[in-house]
Order: structure tokens, then sequence, then C-alpha cells
């Protein structure tokens, strides 16, 4: 019976009313279940490294077989032994299929303890677990394999030609509810084993390119406080602008204080203007500007429902935390790992495109701290669309100057304004400054940049530009 490790541990924690843990045959963590008890010595030193670092050391593997688990058929009873840092007797019930040994379910035993007739369901539980690990290790390399060649494949006969092989690989699994999750950047090219995943069906390496370019105002864990959900407008009413040097067209005449004109070459909005707006992308570095010999790691994880991201979420944090407690190969510039989840899909057909989504709500993720470090791609607003553009040969002219180090905190500035949606009072209380303030810096913004911020297109140019750049 095909199922979920997560669902069978809980059902046998169920069964014997006491919290069950799983591992494979090399002692490495798949699955446990909730520990709901105040009571500290439910917890011991073994049983809480087991859940923290998802593996045992060889000296307890060694202690714990020498009690003949491996070659056990049924329950084994092991005593405490402090000594060894196990505080408390333990059951060990062996997950086997066709006689082999393919992991271990832990439970703390206790007085009375389970009966013989709880014992016994739950060792039927384990025979489920067991068909379940020998489909996963028979499978699991050529699910890498396909798996990557799925998502790595241009559109066409190839693409399919995996996509048929993946869904053979995956048998009734590929049918069912999936979400594709992006671990980046990944320390290796080595996946994990998907017994070690709860839910995940696949796993694999790609490669992976982060800019190495340095943000102009800010590195991507650049948080910047209070401009989530704020709303702005700077005009005050009348229609004029506050604030010294803001009165009239004064101020979008493209000539800025530092002495320069708009770049561009023109004067005022017009020549702002000029180029499209893919110059949003202007900072997204180019492959000569990224750096080699990246990964990223892609999960396919079973879920119960759309609406219940859990089993993503839950696989995407525990392989973010593994990729930033192993480092990253690489620059340092790289940053943490993040990860990105895709949308609640059933079947395979649109992993192309979940993989898109996933790798897209990673980038903003680390684009955007509050987002991150795990983001669904449902909930990265306009990311969804700046991700999706390609990126620009060069800055754009009218939001080149801006983005300069030399004036990081007038970007922030901008930048704060517009995701307040032009509100200046709310702008000026995220940015700790007086509304004078703030008035005076964003007419030095259209100085530097010719753009009107009167104007829905100019304001949409300079947003995405701003946005762009952290990508």
């Amino acid at each position: 019976m095909k199922g979920d490790y997560q669902d069978l541990v809980d059902e046998i924690s169920g069964l014997l009313g006491a919290p069950a843990t799983l591992e494979n045959r090399d002692f490495e963590l798949i699955a446990f279940g909730a520990h709901d008890s105040d009571d500290d010595s439910t917890m011991d030193p073994v049983r809480t490294r087991s859940i923290l670092t998802r593996k045992s050391t060889p000296a307890v593997r060694a202690w714990f077989e020498g009690f003949g688990i491996a070659r056990a058929t049924g329950p084994v009873r092991i005593p405490a032994a402090p000594e060894a840092g196990v505080f408390r007797d333990r059951i060990c019930l062996p997950v086997r299929h066709r006689a082999i040994v393919l992991g271990y379910v832990w439970l703390l035993d206790a007085d009375p303890g389970p009966t013989h007739e709880q014992l016994s369901a739950a060792m039927e539980v384990t025979d489920r677990i067991g068909l379940l690990l020998a489909d996963e290790e028979r499978a699991g390399t050529d699910l890498s394999r396909e798996f990557r060649a799925v998502l790595t494949a241009e559109r066409g006969w190839q693409y399919d030609m995996a996509l048929a092989a993946l869904r053979t690989a995956l048998g009734p699994d590929a049918d069912g509810l999936h979400a594709v999750v992006c671990v980046a950047p990944w320390p290796s090219g080595e996946a994990p084993s998907a017994r070690t995943v709860a839910g995940a069906s696949a796993l694999c390496t790609v490669p992976w390119l982060w800019p190495t370019a340095a943000l102009p105002y800010g590195s991507p864990g650049d948080t910047r406080s209070g401009t989530g959900g704020a709303a702005a407008g700077r005009r005050q009413p009348g229609g004029e602008a506050a604030g010294p040097g803001a009165t009239g067209q004064g101020a979008r005449t493209g000539r800025g204080a530092s002495g320069g004109e708009a770049a561009g070459g023109g004067t005022g909005t017009g020549a702002s203007r000029a180029g499209n707006h893919s110059g949003a992308r202007a900072a997204e570095a180019q492959p000569s500007d990224t750096e080699d010999g990246g990964h990223a790691l892609a999960v396919l994880v079973r879920l119960r429902a759309t609406d219940v991201l859990a089993p993503a979420v839950t696989a995407a944090g525990r392989l973010s935390g593994t990729a930033g407690s192993a480092g990253t190969t690489g620059s340092s510039s790289a940053g943490p790992a993040v990860a990105g989840i895709a949308l609640p899909r059933r079947g395979i057909g649109d992993l192309s495109t979940s993989w898109r989504e996933a790798t897209s709500a990673a980038r903003a993720a680390r684009a955007e701290p509050r987002l991150g470090p795990i983001a669904d791609w449902a909930s990265i607003g306009p990311y969804r669309l700046l991700t999706a553009l390609p990126p620009a040969p060069s800055p754009d002219p009218a939001t080149a100057p801006l983005l300069a180090p030399a004036h990081a905190e007038l970007a922030r500035t901008a930048e704060v304004f517009l995701d307040c949606a032009g509100q200046a009072g709310r702008a000026a209380s995220a940015l700790g400054i007086h509304r004078q303030t703030l008035y005076y810096r964003l007419s030095r913004v259209e100085q530097l940049t010719g753009l009107d911020l009167d104007e829905g297109e100019d304001r949409l140019l300079l947003h995405m530009a701003l946005k762009a750049v952290r990508l």
C-alpha cells in the first residue's frame, strides 16, 4: 500500500498511544510523531539528536544493533542505558520487506506499555512502510535522473520522453496532487534520498546561478522595516509638492542638484520614457555576471489537499536548514539558502511550469526578506511578473543614476514611498523621517531620473526597476 511516511508513523503513534519515530536502516530519520507531553522525560539525548540532526551517531547505531534488531522479525524491547544517553526503555519495530530489514520504528516504552495486540497491529503498519521503502529504494535513482531530465529539457520530444519516463517511475503517484519546491543554493550536486524527506516523491539537483553583482542600496538581507502593507501619496491638498526643490515642473526637468541631466541625453519626463519597460530588469545579472558551478535542489512533494501546503513547507524548511548548516559552494555572495513553492497541481503534466514558479518564488524570497526564507508563488506579488521577464542588457537610462551606490538612501526612500502606494504619511513613518524630508528626497529622485512621480507610468517604471535590481 502506497502512502506517506508521516501518515504511517502517525497511525502507529495513534495505535500505541506514544510518539513514534521512523528511521531507515542507516539510522537516518524519515518521520516522527508529535511530542505533545510537557514531560521532559519523553525526550532523551539520543532521541533529541535524532530529530534535530536527522540521524544517529555510529556509536548509538552499534549499541542498538547489538540487541539484534537487524535480524528481528518482531518487536524488540531495549532497556535504558543512561551512560549511553538512552534514559528511557525503548521498543523497536523492525521494518522489513521480503525478509530484508529496511528501517526501524522506535517508541519509548512505559509501564504498562502497549499490549501484544497493539504491537501486532503496529507491525502490520510497518509492513506497509516496508513496501513503501522498497519501492522507493528500487526507483530512487531513476526518479532523480528522470526528474532532472524533465526540469532541464527544452519543450519538445526530449521533454515528452523524460516526462513519460518519470510518469512510469512514479506509478499511481504520478496522477496525485503535488507541489514543486526549489531550495537554493544547494551545497552540492548530490540530492538526498527521497526516503529522508517526508512526502517527497522525487528529488534532484539542477544547475543554479545567483547574480554576483552587489545591490546598489543594500544586500539581499536588507530589511526595510515598515514597507509591507503601508500605503502612501506625497502631494498636499491643492496638488503642489511641499519641501525644498519640489515645486512645479522644476522638480521634473531631469536636472538634479548633482549637476547631471537625466540619463539618455534628454530633459524632463519625455526623455525618461524613451526606453521600454524591460529596463526594469536592468540590474539582473547576465551569464557573465553570475556564479559558476552552483546548484539548486528540486523536490516533488505529495499533498493531501490544494489548500494545505504544510508538507511542502515542512520539506522546504528542513532542506533549506540542511543547506544552510552544510554551507554553500562558490562565493559567499550567494547568501543563505531560501526556498520557493509552486502552486499545487494534480498530475505531472505541467512540471516545467511548476518549476518556473518554484524558482521564481525562491528568487523573490532572496530579493525581499519579508517574503522569505520560504515563499510560495501565490504570495510573491509583483515578483511573479518580474521574475518572468528576460534580463535587460543594461540599466534603464532613467533609473540608472538612482541605482548608483552614492544614492542608496534616495533609492530606498523611493522604494518605500512606492511600496506605500504614494501615501506620504505612511512612507515617512516607515522611514522614520519628517514629511518635509521625504518631500525633499522625492524631489531629488525626480531630478536624478527625470521621472514625474505624479504619473502612474513613471511610478511603475521606477518601482519595477527598484524591485528588479534585487533579483
